[in-house]
């Protein structure tokens, strides 16, 4: 009976012990505060759960028949939604079609060698109520847009092609014939918009060639980009000028968002890679449309040629507990790029940046940011601020200067740290 007794005694001791160790683990982000459980799901969505598939070519959609299909592409969408959801697929071949609106219980995947490519006529895609550049207002839809939906999947191992050559020939054509041209003048639709959303997942597609913004999530939570290859050309788009690439393709823009994974994912774009944005302007912390981004993951990930690995701004309120972590950069001019937005009330904070390797220009720069801005007389605008800023074990190279940081009136940078030292800006 004692020797019972003390069995049972020792297996709760050990269960003890081990519950303690698996709390010692449990991660924390910046701040402190725990991580919860949901970061650590890296495991993919499987097809075989979302409902019977409804492929497109039994519906009537003619593979590589250069039609735009918008119609007949939304027919399907519309039917699979009508008859209790399940997944749009698209196989092999190339459809091509504008805006694609897909409805609550609705998945769209791309089986490996089949194209969804967007239409090269902007009237392809509809003006409506929607978000851009830190504001919301009408403009163009994307090529792939959910809003309000919750569970959304984009799946397989084939492509959304934005098909963007002619959208970017025509903006550095606009931008040759008026320097202040501006994103919205030149009318380019994004190539995926994921707004009001929530559990949302992206995994293993190829998202090449977005006229603009790549993947845009707005007002959104719990969403993930597993294993996604992003990219647009750097250069060789434009012949009068071949070191032009496409513009202002960022490959991740997060706005107004809370808990975002983004895991495994390859990145080469003619901008920024990852970009968290919340709104702009000196009025903007007052509008309910704008908001901050919190809790947001980017580990695992590969970089090509980017104008920034993490960027925060230049349409940014309030961003905190941000991690940028074991990633590889093959050619990113700067790896953490805070944008002091000089019009707008800013504070970006507890923020890592750890175990970083490859070749890089920069590890840290922070500016003014100053392009298109539009300053405002407010007699209680608030000082913009940087603090609790991490930044360890980066052993990208560095070619030029380790870290290149203009200081402001206009904004207050406190407790940055390298590998565990101060860092002290002049």
């Amino acid at each position: 009976m004692m020797r019972k007794f003390l069995t049972i005694i020792l297996a709760l001791l050990a269960l003890t012990a081990d519950g303690k160790k698996k709390q010692s683990k449990q991660e924390v982000w910046p701040d402190g505060t725990p991580m919860d459980a949901w970061f650590q799901h890296t495991q993919k969505t499987d097809l075989a759960t979302l409902g019977r598939q409804y492929v497109l070519t039994d519906y009537g959609v003619v593979a590589g028949n250069g039609q735009v299909q918008t119609a007949q592409i939304q027919a399907v969408i519309d039917r699979c939604a009508q008859e209790g959801g399940g997944v749009v697929v698209v196989p092999q071949g190339e459809f091509l079609t504008g805006a694609l609106f897909f409805r609550q219980g609705t998945h769209l995947h791309i089986r490996e060698s089949g194209v969804l490519k967007g239409s090269e006529r902007i009237a392809d895609f509809p003006i409506l109520e929607t978000r851009i550049e830190g504001e919301t207002c009408k403009y163009f839809a994307a090529l792939v847009n959910a809003d309000g939906l919750d569970g959304f999947t984009i799946s397989g191992k084939g492509t959304i092609d934005g098909n963007g050559l002619h959208y970017w020939q025509e903006f550095w054509i606009r931008r040759k014939w008026n320097p202040q041209c501006t994103n919205k003048d030149a009318q380019r639709p994004r190539l995926t918009y994921i707004s009001n959303s929530r559990n949302v997942t992206i995994q293993d597609v190829h998202l090449i060639n977005s006229p603009f913004w790549t993947n845009h999530v707005y007002k959104s939570n719990h969403v993930r980009f597993l294993d996604c290859y992003i990219y647009a050309p750097t250069e060789n788009i434009w012949p009068p000028e071949p070191k032009r690439g496409g513009p202002s393709t960022d490959a991740i823009d997060i706005d107004v968002c809370s808990d975002v994974l983004i895991d495994g994912c390859f990145m080469h774009v003619n901008d920024d890679a990852v970009v968290l944005k919340g709104g702009k302007g000196t009025w903007a912390d007052k509008n309910p449309n704008n908001g901050p981004c919190e809790r947001i993951l980017i580990q695992n990930c590969r970089y090509g040629r980017v104008h920034g690995c993490l960027t925060l701004g230049s349409e940014s309120l309030y961003d905190r507990n941000i991690i940028l972590r074991n990633c590889q950069a093959e050619s990113a001019n700067r790896v953490l790029w805070l944008k002091m937005r000089t019009d707008t009330p800013q504070h970006y904070e507890y923020i890592l940046v750890e175990n970083i390797s490859g070749q890089c220009e920069r590890v840290l720069f922070i500016h003014p940011w100053s392009q298109f801005y539009k300053p405002e007389k407010r007699d209680d605008m608030p000082v913009s601020r940087a603090n609790n800023v991490i930044l360890r074990n980066i052993s990208a190279g560095s070619t030029k200067t380790r870290w290149d940081v203009k200081l402001s009136d206009k904004y207050q940078l406190s407790d940055f740290t390298l590998d565990g030292q101060p860092m002290t800006f002049e």
